[in-house]
C-alpha cells in the first residue's frame, strides 16, 4: 500500500496535478497534517503545518494508510480521534440499508443490472446527495480495498456509495459524452469530511483512482489532464478537512476555544464563535454556489 500510494503521488506530481489534490477550498491554501504522527520527520510535519507536494515527493515521504500503521500508531489515533477501520461487510450492510430506503426494495445491487422502480430513474439516483462524516480513507464512498485488511477489492465486488453511482452510470450511459457528464455528477453528489490531513489526502486519492478504474472499464482509457483537473476541483471541494465539532479547520483558534467548553455548553446546541477563523465551506454544484457547512446544518434543523 505504501509504495502504491507513493507511486501515484509521483505520477500526479509529474502531471503537475498534486497541488490540486492538496487544496483546501476554505483557506485557499493546502490541507494541514492535523496529527502528531509525523513529528519525527521535522518541523514541517507538525500538526498545524500545511501538506505540500514538496514534502511528499522531494523528501520521499511515505504516506501510509490505516492498515499499514503500527499497532501503537493505530491505538494512539483511535484514542485521540476515535479513528477506527470498518470491515467491508459492514460497509456493504449499511450502504445496502441506505439503498433499500431509496429504491423501496432490498438487494438493488445484488443482480447483474440495477432495476429502478416506477417514479425513479438512474439519473435521480446519481444526483442523490450522500455524505460520509469523519470519513477517514472514505470506505463508505469507495471500496477499492478493505480498510480492515488492506486487501484489494475487484470492481464487481465494490460496495461504496460512489462505486454504486458509477456502476449505474456505466450501465446506462449511451456514449462517452454522457458517461463523462454523469460520472462527474456522481462525484458532485458525493461528500465527506475528515479531521486528519493524511486521511483527507488518502480519501481524495481513493476517489481519484476510482474514477480511473471505472473509466478504463467503460471507455478503455485513462483520463486526460483536463479531465483530471476538472475532477480534482470537484474532489477538493467535496472531500474537505474539518473539525466536526466546530465546523472549522482543525487546530485553529476556534477549535481550541471549543475544546474548553463544558458538557453543559455542548447540550445547549450552540455554535462556537469563529474568532477570525472562517467556517469550512462546501459547494452546491446544482445551485453553482459555495456555502458554509454550519449554515447548511442550521437550515436542516429549522
Amino acid at each position: 500500500m505504501c509504495a502504491a500510494v507513493q507511486n501515484e503521488l509521483n505520477r500526479l506530481s509529474g502531471m503537475k496535478l498534486l497541488n490540486l489534490l492538496l487544496t483546501d477550498k476554505t483557506s485557499k491554501g493546502n490541507i494541514i497534517w492535523a496529527t502528531d504522527v509525523y513529528n519525527d520527520f521535522g518541523e514541517n510535519y507538525r500538526r498545524d503545518k500545511e501538506i505540500t507536494g514538496e514534502l511528499l515527493i522531494w523528501a520521499r515521504f511515505r504516506l501510509i494508510s490505516r492498515t499499514d500503521k503500527t499497532g501503537d500508531a493505530q491505538a494512539k489515533r483511535t484514542k485521540a480521534h476515535a479513528e477506527v477501520f470498518t470491515p467491508l461487510w459492514v460497509v456493504k450492510k449499511m450502504n445496502d440499508y441506505i439503498d433499500a430506503e431509496w429504491f423501496g426494495y432490498d438487494g438493488a445491487f445484488d443482480g447483474e443490472r440495477v432495476v429502478f422502480p416506477n417514479g425513479k430513474n438512474w439519473r435521480k439516483y446519481v444526483d442523490s446527495r450522500r455524505l460520509e462524516i469523519t470519513c477517514g480513507e472514505a470506505p463508505y464512498l469507495v471500496s477499492r480495498y478493505d480498510v480492515s485488511t488492506g486487501e484489494d477489492v475487484p470492481m464487481e465486488s465494490r460496495v461504496g456509495i460512489l462505486d454504486r453511482k458509477l456502476r449505474v452510470v456505466s450501465e446506462n450511459a449511451s456514449d462517452e459524452d454522457e458517461w463523462l457528464k454523469w460520472a462527474y455528477r456522481a462525484f458532485q453528489a458525493t461528500y465527506g469530511y475528515e479531521f486528519q490531513g493524511d486521511n483527507v489526502l488518502l480519501a481524495r486519492l481513493n476517489l481519484l483512482l476510482t474514477f480511473d478504474d471505472y473509466m478504463l472499464a467503460k471507455l478503455g482509457r485513462k483520463p486526460s489532464v483536463p479531465e483530471y483537473k476538472h475532477l480534482l476541483n470537484i474532489i477538493s471541494w467535496n472531500i474537505w478537512q474539518m473539525d466536526g465539532l466546530t465546523g472549522t479547520i482543525p487546530y485553529c483558534k476556534a477549535a481550541e476555544e471549543y475544546e474548553q467548553f463544558s458538557m453543559f455548553d455542548l447540550l445547549e446546541d450552540e455554535e462556537p464563535e469563529d474568532h477570525g477563523q472562517p467556517p469550512c465551506r462546501i459547494y452546491d454544484w446544482r445551485a453553482k454556489r459555495s456555502l458554509e457547512y454550519r449554515k447548511l446544518k442550521e437550515e436542516n434543523r429549522k
